[in-house]
């Protein structure tokens, strides 16, 4: 590996805050389940999307290090909102698409940046408790630098990276700015499981309907629908389940139903 890869010091890394403060950064950064690429505005996505030479139509994740971030961007109602509380406490991975708030679309930089961080019903994957390494680097760009934290896997398409910084491939080692490198860290989250066997991605739900819109809430009634629907499986999904049953009373499985 090149000179760009650092180990990660445990917890926050001033190299990569310095390059994702600045315009157009784009860096590898160790996860719960394998290494991502993070961005903090347009032209870092779009140096993304020449790296994975990937297709745009996915929606965004957009990395929450706090949830006072996540209900600053995101539309919730309050059982989303006790979902997230849920996961942050119990420190689980969860992503839930979400349509934004409309003072949070105001603060997207006028760069381009909407188009390639939302899909067209202009939602996005809002993630929290996906790593402690790019956890703190999230708080601190939105905290002190006041910019968005976009994450995508770092695999080459269609190949996973299996949870080890060798397996990011070359094409995005050489475009990368700088690479955070803590295999430890990762195989630590699921230390019982093989290369084979592992999670290598978070658990996906849909909080909206097909036009974009917010589900309704339930208050504990039946059969109320759009209902919210878990379209990808992936690391602690029991857990996952179990506290979407605790709040939902009717909720889909749905693997693979994206978009």
């Amino acid at each position: 590996m090149s000179n760009k890869v650092v180990n990660w010091n445990g917890g926050l890394q001033p190299e990569a805050v310095e390059i994702l403060s600045a315009d157009g950064g784009m860096i590898v950064c160790p996860t719960k389940v394998g290494y991502i690429i993070m961005t903090s505005d347009a032209k870092g996505l779009e140096r993304k999307f020449d790296a994975k030479q990937r297709n745009r139509n996915k929606p965004g994740v957009v990395l929450c290090g706090s949830l006072e971030q996540l209900k600053e961007l995101a539309q919730l109602n309050p059982e989303i909102e006790e979902l997230y509380q849920q996961h942050w406490d119990k420190d689980v991975l969860l992503g839930c698409i979400l349509p934004w708030k409309e003072e949070a679309v105001a603060r997207i930089p006028e760069d381009g940046s909407k188009d390639l961080m939302m899909d067209r019903r202009q939602t996005s994957c809002f993630v929290i408790k996906f790593g402690v390494p790019g956890e703190n680097l999230a708080k601190e760009l939105w905290e002190n630098h006041g910019k968005f934290s976009f994450a995508s896997s770092a695999n080459p398409s269609g190949k996973g990276n299996r949870g080890l910084v060798e397996g990011i491939g070359e094409r995005i080692e050489q475009h990368a700015d700088l690479i955070i490198a803590a295999n430890d860290y990762v195989k630590s989250i699921q230390p019982n499981e093989s290369e084979k066997t592992r999670y290598e991605q978070g658990v996906m739900v849909a909080m909206v309907d097909e036009n974009g819109k917010l589900v309704p809430e339930q208050k504990g009634e039946r059969n109320i629908t759009p209902c919210p629907v878990l379209i990808r499986k992936g690391l602690d999904v029991d857990k996952i389940m179990s506290m979407l049953s605790d709040i939902f009373t009717t909720w889909d499985y749905r693997h693979g139903n994206y978009y």
